[in-house]
Order: C-alpha cells, then structure tokens, then sequence
C-alpha cells in the first residue's frame, strides 16, 4: 500500500477536524462503510476515477447515494475532495486515516500467515507475546500460505519473523552449500 502525501494531507486534515467536533466515531464508521464500497464495486471506483463526470455530477451522485447515511462531517470532507479533485484518492485516504487513529490508539496490525489453520489458543499466544514485544496492542489478520510447508511467518509493520519450515530448509541449504565451498 503505497501512500501519497496527499492521502496524508487530507486524512491528517479528517482526522483532526473529526476530533475537533466530537465526530471521529461516525467518521470512522462512515469511512469503513465507504472503503466496502470500494473494495467491493469496481463501478465505484471507476466512477471515483473518472476524468469524464464533472465534479458537481459526481458530487450530486455521492450526495444521492451516501447523503443520508453518512455523518454531515464526511459528506462536506467528500465535496472537498471533489472541489479539490482529489477524489479518486479517496481509498489511500481511508487507508492512512485508519492507521493515523491506529496509531494514534495504540494498535499494530500484525499479518500472520501460517501453513495450516491456527487454533484460538494458538492465536491468543501469538497475539500476547507481539503485545509484549511491541508493548501496543495488536489487531491480527490470519491467512493460510501453504508453500510455507510449516510454520508461521509474521509481519509487524516493516519487520517479518520467519518461523517457516521453509525459511529453516533455505537456511539449512545455505549453510551447507558454503560449508562444501569453504571445504
């Protein structure tokens, strides 16, 4: 996920702003309904891309499909990014807001992928030790990986923690290869 200075810019902005006037609940769950949309409908993000629909037509169409379900807060925020022709930035906006008010509570979301379906004991264990060794709290999203063989790699952040039965074997074969070279 590559963020621009301007998603910064305006999530920074939302952020803020939905601080300021008590609305940062509604805005985050506004968001969230708006990133399903996103990923959900390749139509709305074409729509939010496009250079063809005017700004006032998009704008009136976001009105009529999110006006009364949405906080008044975030539908000003989508007609500024309208005027401001930034609306097909809108997905990278919600990404870094969301992270901003992760960070912002304390959370560090932590990618595990496993070679096998993980038990909730052994999940819960996980979780624990990266709150420890992190000291945040950590929100967890799990896959399967099955080219791992075995074993669990994890991502927090930028770091990755490869326990793999795979990263082991490649390991192993290294340390052999320059063992048969040195000798």
């Amino acid at each position: 996920m590559k963020t621009t200075r301007v998603a910064r810019r305006y999530a920074k902005a939302l952020l803020l702003s939905a601080e300021r006037q008590r609305q940062l609940d509604p805005v985050l769950a506004d968001v969230r309904v708006l990133q399903g949309h996103i990923a959900e409908s390749r139509e709305f993000r074409s729509f939010l891309r496009s250079p063809v629909i005017r700004g006032q037509m998009k704008l009136s169409i976001l009105r009529d499909v999110f006006g009364g379900s949405l906080s008044a807060l975030t539908v000003d925020f989508l007609r500024l990014l309208v005027e401001k022709k930034r609306e097909a930035h809108l997905s990278e906006i919600i990404d870094e807001l969301l992270l901003m008010n992760d960070v912002r509570l304390g959370i560090v979301s932590l990618e595990l992928k496993a070679a096998s379906e993980l038990s909730e004991a052994h999940r819960s264990a996980i979780t624990q030790r990266f709150e420890q060794l992190t000291g945040k709290k950590i929100r967890i999203s799990f896959s399967i990986d099955t080219s791992l063989k075995a074993g669990i790699v994890v991502r927090v952040g930028d770091t990755v923690y490869d326990g793999s039965v795979k990263r082991q074997l490649e390991l192993l074969r290294d340390r052999f290869a320059r063992s048969v070279v040195s000798n």
